[in-house]
């Protein structure tokens, strides 16, 4: 009789996946620890990461934005260590510049319709190169700006082009402090 051989949790944990295609999409970072430590710039997106992509709307016409305190903790605590934070969003809001502007946060750039070349431009003014840099995002429009950094990382809930090219896809959904759990392994590992 042929001895079977143990199953790992690991594989069990696998085995009972309904799609590996979740498990196989992310990029392979040789060493996001060494990533972490050399990070200089933790850019994000703004509508679908800090908030829950919603747009609110009263019946005056005004306009609101959910915004997760953690995560402005999690920023406050990067920015301690020496890291800039960078709003970069496609939407023109002065509720994210309120919101920037609460957290200290001085690079914030709305209007985006190339977001690659915005992290150009703060990679020339900061002298911070690409592979120093973090970004967040959740669609098509992010994409671009999340192959060009050294780590890349996306809510549950961003669109499959996203989930391409990531290399980190969040337990949480947007708005829902996802921007946090990023932040606290990127501490973790400083």
């Amino acid at each position: 009789m042929k001895k079977e051989k143990p199953i790992s949790p690991v594989t069990k944990g696998i085995r009972n996946v309904k799609s590996l295609k979740k498990l196989t999409h992310l990029r392979i970072v040789k060493s996001p620890r060494k990533i972490f430590k050399e990070l200089k710039l933790f850019a994000t997106d703004v509508d679908g990461v800090l908030t829950d992509a919603g747009m609110y709307y009263g019946e005056s016409g005004e306009e609101f934005k959910k915004f997760n305190t953690r995560d402005g903790m999690g920023m406050k605590l990067l920015q301690a260590e020496g890291v800039i934070i960078a709003f970069i969003t496609g939407e023109q809001t002065n509720i994210v510049a309120r919101r920037a502007k609460k957290l200290g946060i001085t690079e914030v750039f709305q209007g985006a319709t190339d977001k690659v070349a915005v992290l150009t431009h703060l990679s020339k003014k900061l002298s911070i190169p690409f592979e120093h840099m973090a970004y967040m995002g959740d669609d098509v429009n992010d994409v671009a700006a999340l192959q060009s950094v050294g780590y890349a990382a996306a809510p549950a809930d961003c669109v499959d082009q996203v989930r391409q090219v990531v290399h980190y896809i969040c337990r949480k959904n947007g708005g829902e402090g996802v921007v946090r759990e990023v932040i606290d392994m990127i501490l973790a590992a400083r």
